[in-house]
């Protein structure tokens, strides 16, 4: 039952640099409430007794390593004498394949160990060291985690060092960041649409078509709009092709008026669609004055 502590320590320093390259989390602080089965060993005496213990860390996670404050307090009874043990313990961990939710550890502690006992066996505060092997299970998407340890204390007495062996379970909390706020979507690229319209047979601008024409403009200007897409249509009356002609003619007319008013040619985009996308839909041969038209989207 007796473990050497510079076992423990040296399988701690040993172990750690090798799964260096394993860690993987989010640092942060956290809580733990411990307790479980205690077995004190007093080495001069014989007395060995199993009894309870209870306590309580505190502590911070880098990832990897952590480091923690523990106070913990420890109850037998040996040979009808009680022994109570209160100890306040700085730990130093390191956590092993944070990548899953179940990580082994193994750690070291240095701290006070407050002896008291009945029957006359009076009290002592000394030195302590203590080493810990465990496994500890993160619950997925949550910070609570439940941790398994073995610990050994060696309380340093003149003469008759006092041993301690507990098997203790942890339930803990981390605390994380917050999660992130999600970001906005980005907004949907605006678009604005003039249309001009044109006489029957014809590519030149109307008075209005020159006054729709400025206000899209205007508002390409304003509106830092450094793409226009302007797009010529014709009636069904007439030919497929020489409705393609007259529709490009069109479309190329509100263009040169477009840079008459300041848009540079070079972010104008010229489309000629003919009689295919009539805008009222009519009979082949109609005339209708709403498909001789050009649309200018600003972009």
């Amino acid at each position: 039952m007796k473990m050497k502590l510079g076992a423990v320590v040296a399988a701690a320093l040993v172990a750690a640099p090798l799964a260096a390259h394993a860690q993987t989390g989010v640092p942060g602080f956290y809580i733990g409430a411990e307790g479980g089965v205690n077995f004190l060993d007093l080495p001069r005496t014989g007395g060995e007794k199993v009894g309870f213990g209870v306590g309580g860390v505190i502590g911070y996670d880098f990832v990897g390593p952590r480091v923690e404050l523990e106070g913990v307090y420890r109850y037998n009874k040996v040979r009808g004498t009680t022994v109570n043990q209160y100890g306040g313990f700085a730990n130093v961990l390191y956590d092993f394949a944070l990548g899953s939710a179940l990580s082994p550890h193994l750690g070291i502690g240095a701290g006070i160990n407050h002896l008291s006992a009945s029957a006359g066996g009076g009290s002592r505060t000394r030195f302590a060291m203590q080493g810990i092997a465990g496994v500890k299970y993160s619950f997925p998407d949550s910070g609570v985690f439940v941790s398994v340890d073995y610990k050994f204390v060696n309380t340093f007495i003149s003469g008759r060092d006092i041993y301690d062996h507990s098997g203790f379970l942890t339930l803990g909390y981390k605390f994380g960041p917050p999660a992130p706020a999600m970001a906005p979507p980005p907004p949907a690229p605006t678009t604005a649409q003039y249309i001009v319209f044109f006489d029957f047979d014809r590519a030149n601008l109307t008075a209005q078509a020159v006054q729709t024409i400025k206000q899209a403009a205007a508002a390409a200007k304003a509106g830092n709009k450094t793409r226009i897409g302007v797009t010529g249509h014709a009636d069904r009356s007439g030919s497929d092709a020489y409705n393609m002609a007259l529709s490009l003619r069109r479309a190329n007319a509100v263009k040169d008026q477009l840079v008459r008013e300041g848009i540079p040619a070079a972010g104008i985009t010229v489309v000629g669609r003919g009689e295919s996308q009539p805008l009222v839909p009519t009979a082949d041969g109609v005339r209708e004055p709403q498909n001789r038209r050009v649309e200018i989207v600003l972009q």
